[in-house]
């Protein structure tokens, strides 16, 4: 059996103190920096008989920073989150909001027409709206009768 050690008895008697102590030991820590990267916006895709629709979550953007590029049957979507600048004598303890680019690409199906795509950003969240092809939507064939 581990000796008891009598100067550690709070943390033992109170585990609250323990994560208070940590707490305050992590606020204490220099912000620990991190390299710029590219970060991949959460996507809903769905379908519908004229199409496709992507929708992308991208809060904090300005549109103006936002840029849909088809190249082939690539589609990417590409954007740029700054950091807002510091007042001097401002030290950051904790930053959890993402910063540097933004960027996804999907596959585009044979049956979207890449020269129709359209794009609409709202309320932080992209929409692209993906229309099939003429010749690719279901049609009605209708059925002669001979006689």
């Amino acid at each position: 059996m581990q000796a008891r050690n009598p100067f550690n008895s709070a943390v033992v008697v109170n585990p609250l103190m323990r994560d208070v102590d940590a707490l305050c030991r992590e606020l204490t820590q220099p912000m620990w920096r991190q390299a710029p990267r590219e970060r991949t916006p959460a996507a809903d895709i769905t379908e519908s008989e004229s199409g496709l629709t992507l929708q992308l979550d991208m809060p904090g953007l300005d549109a103006k920073a936002i840029q849909v590029t088809v190249e082939k049957d690539i589609l990417t979507v590409q954007a740029e989150r700054k950091a807002e600048p510091r007042a001097e004598g401002v030290n950051v303890r904790r930053q959890e909001r993402a910063f540097g680019t933004l960027a996804r690409s999907f596959a585009l199906p044979d049956t979207v027409d890449a020269s129709r795509v359209e794009a609409r950003y709202e309320q932080g969240v992209l929409t692209l709206t993906l229309p099939r092809r003429e010749e690719s939507k279901p049609r009605v064939i209708e059925v002669k009768v001979q006689g």
